[in-house]
């Protein structure tokens, strides 16, 4: 395998399926399913969602309501997907630690970054929710950092199309697909992956993030394993 230690990144609306929001059981079961495939070849885990499709905190604020209290909304619906992906991948016999920002011990360990290293080390699965666990910043802030804090050496965005095009694919048939591309060349052209934050954090520390389709089946296989698909942005 080309990566020992990933961060896998998924938006919350990629849990939506084809419903209009919500959670898919048979898209989470999709997902449950991949992400033990490459568990079986001896890949460390470790797991960042979104909460978007149940609650944007940017969407909240936008209609009037606090900034802040928004932002907390959105990290409890981020708590919500890692239950629901904690319980699928389980269903498949994965073992598994969700570890949230905010402390919510009822049902999640606090995170503390040593006693995620030692369950990717022990083969579990860890799942960040929450997070964070501050406002104003995003699951992919949230992504970038806990990826350097446990010494992942990728993150993988899984999104709905193949990798970085140069336009959006789905409303320009001549887009061009980029297969390399340097953080450098991300920002003079203007190509939005991930946020500012998130962005910086992974181009200061050398962590290359691989863009690509997480919902054909076997492409996460096929990325952890190093095969050229997606877009891989790199130094």
């Amino acid at each position: 395998m080309a990566y020992k230690r990933i961060l896998l990144k998924l938006s919350g609306e990629a849990l939506m399926g084809d419903r209009d929001y919500g959670i898919d059981p048979k898209r989470l079961a999709e997902y449950a399913e991949d992400i033990k495939e490459i568990v079986a070849k001896g890949t460390e885990v470790a797991i960042v969602i979104g909460g978007g499709n149940i609650f944007r905190g940017v969407a909240g604020a936008s209609n009037g309501m606090d900034r802040v209290q928004a932002d907390y909304m959105g990290m409890l619906a981020t708590v919500i997907n890692g239950l629901a992906l904690q319980s699928a991948l389980e269903d498949t016999d994965v073992q598994t630690r969700l570890q949230t920002a905010i402390k919510i011990e009822a049902i999640a360990e606090p995170y503390i970054k040593r006693k995620a290293v030692r369950h990717l080390e022990k083969g579990r699965v860890v799942i960040f929710g929450a997070g964070t666990g501050n406002p104003f910043f995003t699951t992919d802030s949230a992504a970038a950092l806990r990826a350097i804090e446990v010494n992942a050496e990728v993150i993988l965005k899984g999104t709905r199309v193949d990798g970085v095009y140069d336009s959006d694919p789905e409303k320009n048939k001549d887009a061009v697909k980029y297969d390399k591309i340097s953080f450098a060349d991300v920002l003079k052209k203007g190509l939005k992956i991930m946020d500012t934050t998130a962005f910086t954090l992974s181009q200061e520390n050398n962590l290359p993030i691989i863009v690509f389709d997480m919902n054909t089946r076997g492409n996460l296989l096929k990325v952890v394993s190093g095969e050229n698909i997606g877009t891989i942005v790199a130094n």
